[in-house]
């Protein structure tokens, strides 16, 4: 298979480029323009091509795009150039920008040219500035031949840099590469106009609704003295909080703040109305997103931007400004946004979702059996722990109890202490004391020995780490340490990285943290060990997406879930298949109990 590394110059100007708009925007606006485009053809020498639309069309056409690996650096830009303006659709796509995220860590940049520094591989030219606001038709030849050698370094240093990771990049890594480009470079998804401005209509209505029933104008209820007048002119003092940042005291209005949120259930109707009315018109993220839907099915299908590694543990997120990772779950809302997403005439959604991936890791990593036969067993492990706080029989357990019994295995696994543990409670409408806080966490503890010596060893490995010493750990020493990247080293061979992990002596002994972007991080065993059991899971849901691409095509992947396409006469057939595949584990997780749950419908709400 040829490798065939890519490089687009486009035009823009001080208001249109992708600074400004996003890369789905940028492209296809009418003010969009290919200035020129570099290529190289495996070794060979980097062509330069510079002319109409036709003519760099003509010119990509005499490549052999069947049979080719496209390589670009942010392939999300330069593949949706090549496969939307220029019909060219190669058999793999590739991109140094995402291998980088992958091989150095998210906290590292990866612009080209701050690898192309930290691999010793040359300059990066500066920014053509005469390139600015020009369209093609504007450059002289000279300045066009200085553009062309500008583009061309571009092209080298991406195709050295791709020769610098390839030979120990892992193949199925490649591969997860390729299936999330896809998705926004091959868009299938189309977006359901119709139902987008219906929602929209509704949603801009029922803040008018707020408004009236408060009986104040909007601009009243975004301004926090004003807001702050309104409620003490209902007797309520506005509750305050102190600022982290600045130190000084502040209005506490935040939809997170306790004692605003306690408003929204005080005796007084009217605050009632008011608050409500605050917290729904100051919310704008419901009519952006729908908005932003709105205007790219208008101009085509849906391109879904994945982003490949996009977290510390390897887990893929949103880009472009459309974060399909944290569409709405609850309510009318998410309902409609979900439907909007549909299959193609004559094609049907398959979606499947493993259920308790990181749970069923957890169990299984800390050889904690007895949870471990659960799972496999398809038994209620949420029933069984609410059984042990409350010491009743699993056939009496209410659903509230089988809650909190599940925010326990879902949260207690990774050392969380009866304080957060209390607040996580709350933030879903369940309120305990202290004291049975207390009794809980313990509780799971004891309950978990194997879990909690899980967590001692993670720690373990934390202090030989910083010390520069390996310790592995977990089920079979499954998890290695690699020293001299001060990271873990995961079974598909990808690193979970703790960059200059130190220890320092704090009030309980020698508190660890190492450094990112956001600046020194704190880490501890039961963090260890959620970092862990995440990049594991994301491990897993790639194996089984490989899986399933092996058949049908995936459009989406939304944290441990994964949605095909699907031709309608297939939907039964396509439906076990997926299923099967999402119940199949790595060779390194044999023994691992698996399972799923599936849907299919039109579109991507309806799928049940």
């Amino acid at each position: 298979m040829d490798l065939i590394t890519v490089d687009f110059e486009t035009y823009y100007d001080r208001e249109f480029s992708l600074s400004k708009v996003t890369t789905e925007e940028y492209v296809r606006d009418p003010r969009f323009e290919v200035i020129g485009v570099g290529v190289k053809l495996n070794n060979n020498e980097t062509e330069w091509a510079s002319g109409s639309k036709e003519e760099i069309k003509a010119f990509l056409q005499t490549f052999n795009w069947d049979e080719a690996m496209f390589l670009a650096h942010n392939t999300m830009f330069d593949g949706a150039i090549a496969s939307w303006l220029f019909d060219i659709h190669p058999r793999v796509y590739t991109d140094t920008l995402c291998i980088a995220r992958a091989v150095d860590g998210v906290e590292v940049s990866g612009s080209l040219r701050a690898l192309a520094e930290r691999y010793s591989l040359g300059v990066k030219g500066t920014e053509v500035i005469e390139a600015l606001g020009k369209r093609r038709i504007d450059f002289t030849p000279e300045e066009l031949s200085r553009y062309g050698d500008y583009c061309i370094n571009d092209v080298n240093l991406t195709y050295d840099l791709f020769k610098v990771f390839a030979p120990t990049f892992p193949r199925d890594e490649l591969k997860l590469i390729d299936l999330s480009l896809r998705m926004f470079v091959e868009p299938t998804l189309d977006l359901d106009l119709g139902l987008l401005e219906q929602h929209l209509v509704e949603t801009r209505d029922y803040k008018d609704k707020l408004l009236v029933s408060a009986g104040v104008d909007k601009q009243a209820l975004m301004s926090n003295a004003k807001f702050a007048a309104l409620l003490e002119g209902l007797g309520v003092a506005a509750p305050t909080k102190i600022s982290p940042t600045t130190g000084k005291r502040t209005f506490a209005f935040a939809k997170t703040d306790e004692a605003f949120k306690a408003l929204k259930d005080h005796d007084d109707p009217q605050v009632q109305s008011l608050v409500a009315a605050r917290l729904g018109n100051k919310s704008t993220l419901e009519e952006t997103r729908t908005q932003r839907f709105i205007d790219i099915s208008k101009r085509g299908l849906l391109p879904v931007p994945v982003k490949y590694y996009a977290a510390h543990t390897g887990r893929w997120g949103g880009d472009d400004k459309i974060n399909l990772q944290n569409l709405p779950s609850r309510g009318v809302a998410a309902k409609k946004l979900k439907c909007s997403i549909v299959a193609p005439e004559g094609y049907t959604l398959v979606e499947a979702d493993s259920a308790q991936i990181e749970a069923r890791v957890l169990a299984w990593l800390a050889e904690q059996e007895d949870l471990v036969a659960a799972f496999t067993n398809k038994e209620d492990v949420y029933v069984k722990m609410a059984s042990r706080i409350y010491g009743v029989a699993e056939e009496d357990i209410t659903p509230e109890q089988r809650f909190v019994g599940k925010t326990t295995i879902l949260g207690a696994g990774y050392g969380m202490g009866a304080v957060r543990f209390r607040e996580q409670l709350k933030n879903f409408g369940a309120e305990i004391d202290e004291w049975e806080a207390q009794r809980v966490i313990k509780i799971y503890r004891e309950a978990n020995r194997d879990i909690f010596n899980l967590w001692k060893a993670a720690q373990n490995m934390l202090v030989y780490l910083s010390r520069g010493d390996a310790l592995p750990f977990g089920r079979n020493n499954l998890l290695q340490a690699d020293v001299d990247n001060s990271a873990i080293i995961l079974p598909s061979g990808m690193l979970l990285r703790y960059a200059d992990l130190t220890g320092e002596q704090g009030e309980k002994g020698i508190e660890y943290s190492y450094q990112t972007r956001r600046g020194r991080t704190r880490i501890y065993g039961g963090k260890v060990i959620e970092n862990v059991c995440q990049a594991l899971a994301r491990c897993i849901i790639g194996y089984q997406m490989l899986e399933v691409s092996r058949r049908y095509k995936v459009v989406l992947t939304v944290h441990d879930s994964i949605v095909c396409c699907v031709r309608d006469d297939e939907v039964t057939a396509a439906r076990n298949y997926v299923e099967t595949c999402m119940r199949m584990v790595p060779h390194w997780a044999t023994d691992l109990p698996i399972d799923c749950e599936s849907g299919v419908g039109k579109s991507y709400g309806t799928c049940e």
